[in-house]
């Protein structure tokens, strides 16, 4: 008699467990042993109820172990492998070698869509088994490569098919075709603002963080929605670690080469952006992976929970430590935040006169910190235009989303032909060692930036990151190596600095 395995989820990766079956005399009743929840403990009436739908009674005391035993698990995905099992047990089924199954049965036999297919099938594919998954889930295991997989309707179809009276054939693997990308809004529709736009291109090209600080109205969230139609799609290997995330999270994530794009309220949770709970689930930082995380009035967060996206925006994962386990999760983002330049939202502005004190002023400004204001990359004040220039119907938009993403396609192109070797995809990823030794920076670029760092107090973190947004300019320049002007530009929108 073969093994069965089903899966269960440990963040977002899967887990194998086995499902072992004994069929005793007695009253009948169904146990599940091996720390299973709610929702493990609930398949009982559901695999009952489907058993019996296909003429197949289940009698006596039926046990089902859930091994390793110390291993929480979790979900409703256990329903298949346990109905198996226990059809397996009865006679009525033969596995011809070891096998995975996942799935959530109704109670007629039909297998519904579930999380946690993507990760199965990464699973399936490393430990050289075939896997049975619900028909919902067959499109986005089809895009894994080199796994043997095999698409239900129903309990019935299944059973048919290990009798060999109807054969299932394997999954074809398939690509995402790319998506002809509608902006909304697009760059052209905004008028003015050269100098955000221009930041938000060169965010874009690099994956760099980005703060916009402008008054109530002047176009901070129209902006950073624009970006939604700049980037670049997903690269087939960013596509898959992003479906690994998002199969983990919830059933209902349609694949799409377009990067991820989160919007956070003000008032999430920690658990919400950084993940965790008594599931360890993923959080938005980490659903946002190889995409945006939009946080819209930035300083309206929390104290801590900015402080708790330290680590992650240097690091690209974030580990989640909890007491039923500790996982880690990847969260390489890009993160784009706006925020009122005071309390009232008037400083600076050129119709609307600042009310607020000194102390309210120093008091707004201590909402975020040196430490957090050192990883934004670029800084960008976007001012308010006035109603003339708003209304005005002569057009001042200048170049449109589709002419800017193609510079930054091409842009970020060269960057990942050139770190390739390395394991990069991006000027914000390098790390320091890389920095110092294949930037290829022109010769007279070491003193001026030796003399800029010492006038604006630019910490380590801000010379390198500095570098990498000269780099990123140098390639939307089209140049090898990066000069001064790439590097004066990448000063202009240094601000905020701070220690580590």
């Amino acid at each position: 008699m073969k093994p069965v395995y089903g899966i269960t989820l440990q963040g977002v990766r899967a887990l194998k467990v086995e499902v072992e079956v004994e069929i005793t005399g007695g009253l009948f009743v169904i146990g599940i042993v091996g720390l299973p929840d709610a929702a493990v403990r609930e398949s009982r009436e559901r695999v009952r109820a489907a058993l019996r739908n296909l003429d197949i009674p289940v009698r006596g005391r039926v046990t089902v172990n859930l091994a390793p035993a110390d291993c929480p698990k979790e979900g409703a995905f256990l329903d298949l492998p346990i109905a198996i099992g226990i059809a397996q047990q009865l006679g009525v089924i033969s596995l011809q070698r070891p096998t995975l199954f996942m799935g959530e049965l109704s109670l007629d036999g039909r297998l519904r869509k579930t999380r946690g297919a993507v990760p199965a099938a990464f699973l399936a594919r490393d430990l050289g088994m075939p896997l049975f998954v619900p028909r919902g889930n067959a499109f986005e295991v089809s895009l894994v490569p080199g796994v043997e997989a095999y698409a239900l309707s129903t309990l019935s179809q299944l059973f048919d098919h290990l009798q060999g009276e109807e054969i299932l054939l394997p999954l074809e693997k398939q690509r995402l075709p790319s998506q002809k990308n509608i902006p909304n809004p697009d760059l052209a529709d905004i008028k003015g603002q050269a100098g955000a736009k221009r930041a938000l291109e060169i965010a874009a090209a690099g994956h760099h963080n980005l703060l916009f600080i402008g008054s109530p109205g002047s176009g901070k969230t129209m902006l950073a929605r624009a970006i939604r139609g700049i980037v670049p799609p997903l690269s087939h290997e960013e596509l898959l670690e992003s479906l690994q995330i998002h199969s983990s999270a919830r059933p209902d994530y349609k694949p799409s080469l377009e990067p991820p794009f989160h919007t956070v309220h003000p008032t999430a949770s920690t658990v919400a952006i950084c993940g965790g709970g008594a599931s360890l689930r993923p959080g938005e930082i980490s659903l946002a992976h190889r995409g945006i995380l939009f946080l819209d009035e930035f300083t309206e967060f929390r104290r801590d929970l900015l402080e708790a996206l330290r680590q992650p925006l240097e690091d690209g994962s974030i580990v989640v430590s909890r007491a039923a386990g500790r996982v880690e999760f990847p969260c390489r983002v890009l993160l784009l935040a706006a925020c009122n330049p005071c309390p009232c939202g008037w400083a600076g502005d050129p119709v609307e006169s600042c009310s607020c004190s000194a102390y309210e002023k120093e008091r707004y400004s201590k909402r975020l910190s040196g430490p957090i204001l050192d990883r934004i990359d670029l800084h960008v004040s976007v001012p308010r235009l006035l109603p003339k220039e708003l209304i005005s119907f002569e057009d001042q938009s200048g170049e449109d989303s589709e002419t800017v993403r193609q510079r930054v396609c091409e842009a970020r192109e060269k960057q990942r032909l050139r770190w390739r070797k390395y394991g990069f995809h991006c000027n914000a990823e390098l790390p320091e060692r890389i920095i110092k030794r294949e930037l290829n920076l022109g010769t007279d670029v070491r003193p001026f930036l030796i003399r800029m760092a010492d006038n604006l107090r630019l910490s380590g973190r801000g010379i390198s990151r500095v570098l990498k947004v000269a780099r990123t300019i140098a390639d939307l320049d089209n140049s090898s190596r990066v000069r001064v002007p790439h590097i004066s530009e990448a000063l202009a929108y240094r601000g905020g600095g701070g220690s580590s």
